[in-house]
């Protein structure tokens, strides 16, 4: 339906612009997950002209595809493209979180730390982190220490935390880095007896 819109709407465009405008390829998952975790995906559909924003949230509403649910998400708390509508992007964000989206448990958990569109609640952005965090996304799984360090959290979930984060696998330096900085600071709220079982490879119960 979008391609026909967009026939029409370069049909009543003065000619001038004809040479500018190309049809754009909605985004595959596996471009739509980079697109995220390189956090380029609102400056993706702005310089694709919004052509996309009917199939985005086609996507989004009719098919309930969560990966598309978090960028109309994201498109209606910013305002990009279409009218501002946070109330409406934050309840969509947490039915792509609710269908199990990293993505969006990670965004989610975000917004509660920073208290943006929603009363700041660090503690129920470790509810929505965690159960990311239990199925090995690494971005999750920083962000679960990284609340742990700052004093949320139930102590008794640290060593499970630390060893998560500990006993992953890094793609790039600057990622390690940021891990060991924050492994450093939740050591610092734990008996080194915890700090030791949660190094090693497995973990193991007390």
């Amino acid at each position: 339906m979008s391609r026909y819109l967009l026939l029409i709407s370069l049909m009543v465009t003065p000619a001038v612009s004809w040479a500018n405008t190309q049809a754009v390829d909605i985004y595959s998952q596996e471009q739509l997950v980079e697109l995220i975790r390189t956090k380029q995906y609102l400056t993706r559909v702005i310089g694709d002209d919004c052509q996309l924003v009917q199939d985005i949230e086609a996507r989004a509403e009719v098919l309930k595809q969560p990966l598309y649910q978090y960028l109309w998400a994201e498109m209606l708390n910013h305002g990009i493209c279409v009218k501002a509508n946070p109330p409406r992007g934050i309840s969509m964000l947490r039915d792509a979180a609710e269908q199990g989206s990293a993505e969006a448990m990670l965004r989610m958990a975000e917004y509660y730390h920073d208290g943006q569109f929603v009363m700041q609640d660090r503690e129920r952005a470790i509810h929505y982190v965690m159960p990311a965090a239990a199925n090995g996304d690494l971005p999750a799984r920083l962000m679960l220490v990284r609340l742990f360090g700052e004093g949320y959290g139930s102590p008794r979930d640290f060593e499970m935390g630390y060893h998560w984060l500990y006993n992953d696998v890094f793609s790039d330096e600057a990622t390690k880095e940021k891990a060991l900085e924050l492994l450093k600071v939740l050591e610092q709220k734990m008996p080194p007896s915890a700090v030791a079982r949660a190094k090693q490879e497995h973990l193991r119960s007390r």
